[in-house]
């Protein structure tokens, strides 16, 4: 009976050990918890604002296409390595730890970030997969991940001066990224689908294989003629869409490290140039639209023009009279600078500035360079200036005043977003006559037929252009051994789609150019191959005559005998 009589309380004994023993453990899984929400929730909830992970509150950024829809900038989801220095039980040993597995990081401004007293320090920001991984697997109190947005170039250097690029929290600093923050929270949310919330791609006007195009004939010519640099453009003569766009040496959008050397800017925007004889074509434009020259037109060129203690020279001169056309397919200064001073300097402004030529071209990619005029523009200015001596102007402006005197007459602003020929209609401005117009598509195909741009002429297309060798400024002279050379043409000349503008930076005399280095031997032939490959990809069609299939019959031989063409 003793016996029995105790069994309920030593029963009852026991029933509340294993309570406090089950209370034990539930007040320790309790801690657990309390303490990993304190290290994930905790410091994105409250406290200072430097103890907190930065949250991205705008719309995703767009993806960049080109005007079929190519990809061409876009973003990934990448690890970045934060710390909060006031859980890191043991810096020394989270230093060397750090530094092991990720040997880029500079152990003493890592131990600096460390022993800060904020509750927040970056200390990676997008890091590998692998990295994230093995950094993980460390399992260091205090060190943790986020998730943030980095940009892609999927296309690498190919257009990258168009698009531009993005700093480490993707706001845009160059190019069409830049455009795309200007244009503020309502720009970005028009691009973005109401349902889903991600952005609708913003489509420029680059077709990307022009690009690839213009990028590798810009860099071979540059290798063949020995050039410091290159550059092209591709415009819509009727919408005033930029469809290529080049500059080289160029950058990847892609390296984080982005200290880009000089010659690496966009030249064909923010660099101002001389353009030389490329500007005659103005200079004609100007006259016949004021009535003071016609295609009967003679000018004396026998003798130099001299204006004070200046004499005006040709490169190649007849030592003749010459008429308006020869003065155009011959290049000639003499001719061109008479032509100007028949106009007269007031006149002469008054027409530049109508063409634009005194403005800053904008557009969508910020980086742009205002012209550099003369401080005073007198008989000389004019008589120089007329064939593009002592001013000089972004080469893409250059490109659009041009393609008005071709289209029509219209002056349209370029622009790098997709645009429709209604669209543009309505923001052009008549600049010259459409007569004017006509006169100079004449002129420019007989330059390719027959004056200094005869090696331009792709087989079948109808090319038009214009040349230019412009001295280059060494040391505040002009240099007779250092030269700037352009070529400007558009095709199909009678009715011209697209306007194409080549430019190489002191190109140097070979032994395939016969020791000339002027821009009929480097610019001009670079153009001829540039239009054979893209009038095809932008649905020109060939017409070819019988003097054409001549033409192509010769080249065929002299491909089967293993040689290159004339």
């Amino acid at each position: 009976m003793g016996d029995a009589g105790g069994e309920g309380p030593r029963r009852l004994a026991g029933q509340n050990r294993l309570r406090l023993v089950g209370m034990g453990f539930a007040f320790a899984f309790l801690a657990i918890c309390a303490q990993l929400v304190a290290l994930t929730v905790l410091p994105n909830l409250g406290g200072p604002p430097e103890a907190r992970l930065p949250v991205e509150a705008r719309l995703p950024r767009p993806d960049i296409v080109d005007r079929n829809g190519v990809l061409l900038a876009s973003d990934v989801q990448v690890p970045s390595l934060f710390a909060d220095p006031k859980k890191i039980i043991d810096i020394d040993e989270a230093v060397e730890l750090l530094t092991a597995h990720i040997p880029d990081l500079d152990a003493k401004l890592l131990r600096a970030r460390l022993s800060q007293s904020n509750r927040f320090a970056w200390l990676k920001r997008e890091m590998s997969p692998a990295e994230r991984d093995a950094i993980f697997d460390l399992g260091i109190p205090g060190i943790g991940f986020v998730n943030e947005t980095k940009r892609v170039y999927p296309m690498g250097r190919l257009a990258a001066h168009v698009l531009g690029y993005v700093d480490l929290d993707s706001k845009g600093i160059a190019g069409i990224e830049k455009y795309l923050d200007d244009q503020g929270a309502l720009y970005t949310a028009s691009l973005a689908d109401p349902e889903t919330q991600s952005a609708h791609p913003a489509e420029i006007s680059i077709d990307i294989r022009v690009q690839h195009v213009l990028a590798d004939e810009i860099g071979q010519a540059i290798t063949k003629y020995k050039a410091l640099a290159g550059g092209a453009v591709v415009l819509d003569a009727d919408t005033g869409e930029v469809v290529g766009l080049v500059s080289l040496p160029d950058f990847n959008p892609n390296d984080s490290n982005r200290n880009f050397k000089s010659q690496q800017q966009n030249q064909m925007m923010s660099g101002v140039y001389e353009l030389g004889s490329v500007i005659k074509a103005i200079t004609f434009a100007m006259c016949f639209d004021y009535g003071t020259a016609t295609l009967a037109s003679r000018y004396d060129a026998r003798f130099p023009l001299v204006i004070g203690r200046h004499a005006i020279r040709d490169f190649h001169g007849l030592h003749r009279v010459l008429t308006v056309p020869e003065i155009f397919t011959h290049s000639s200064n003499i001719g061109t600078a008479r032509m100007a001073l028949e106009v007269g300097p007031e006149r002469h402004q008054a027409f530049m500035r109508r063409v634009g030529l005194f403005d800053r071209l904008l557009t969508e990619v910020p980086e742009t360079a205002k012209p550099l005029l003369p401080a005073r523009w007198g008989k000389l200015v004019t008589a120089t200036a007329a064939f593009g001596h002592g001013f000089a102007v972004q080469p893409l402006q250059g490109a659009a005043v041009v393609a008005s005197l071709l289209n029509g007459g219209k002056l349209i602003t370029p622009t790098f977003l997709k645009r429709d020929r209604a669209t543009a209609e309505g923001l052009a401005q008549q600049v010259v006559k459409p007569e004017t117009s006509r006169i100079m598509r004449e002129l420019f195909r007989l330059n390719v037929t027959e004056g200094t741009a005869r090696r331009a002429d792709a087989i079948g297309y109808r090319v038009g252009g214009k040349t230019g060798t412009a001295e280059k400024v060494i040391n505040g002279r002009y240099s007779k051994n250092h030269r700037m050379t352009s070529f400007i043409g558009a095709f199909p000349i009678e009715a011209p789609r697209y306007v194409l503008l080549i430019m190489l930076d002191d190109p140097q005399p070979t032994p395939s150019t016969f020791g000339q280095a002027t821009s009929g031997w480097n610019a001009v032939p670079t153009a001829g191959k540039v239009i054979e490959r893209i009038a095809p990809l932008l649905g020109v069609t060939p017409i070819l005559t019988p003097d054409d299939l001549k033409k192509l019959e010769k080249q065929e031989k002299q491909a089967l005998a293993g040689k290159g063409p004339d």
